[in-house]
């Protein structure tokens, strides 16, 4: 199967960027600190952000084989929002519902991920 590299490599940066205005103190940073008892002063950057990215990357790459070569936009952005809400969001409900988070802590987490697929989609059929 042929993948575009390039594409999925951008598709994991803008999940990074993206995160990083998500789950910043101007949008959700803070909630989400409250939700999760996460102290961000205990992050170790390398581990955690280096760690998101390569994951990121994984999932931009498995998300290009399912779309296959030279989606058109409307599959890429369509299956992108299907995949995020349709399959991230709701294994992360199942995972909260049994943990017993918050209703705030999984639409914060399920809206970063469905907006995250809903990018890697576009991403991937426009390069």
């Amino acid at each position: 199967m042929e993948i575009n590299i390039l594409a999925v490599f951008l598709a994991a940066l803008s999940a990074f960027v993206l995160g990083g205005a998500w789950y910043s103190p101007a949008l959700f940073g803070k909630t989400w600190q409250q939700e999760t008892g996460v102290d961000s002063e205990k992050i170790k950057p390398l581990q955690v952000f280096g760690g998101a990215f390569i994951l990121a990357f994984v999932s931009a790459f498995v998300f290009a084989m399912f779309l296959g070569p030279d989606p058109e936009l409307g599959l890429g952005v369509g299956a992108g929002v299907a995949a995020g809400a349709g399959w991230v969001a709701t294994s992360y409900g199942i995972n909260y519902l049994f943990a017993q988070r918050s209703l705030t802590l999984f639409f914060i987490d399920a809206g970063y991920h469905t907006l995250q697929f809903t990018l890697y989609g576009a991403i991937l059929a426009l390069l």
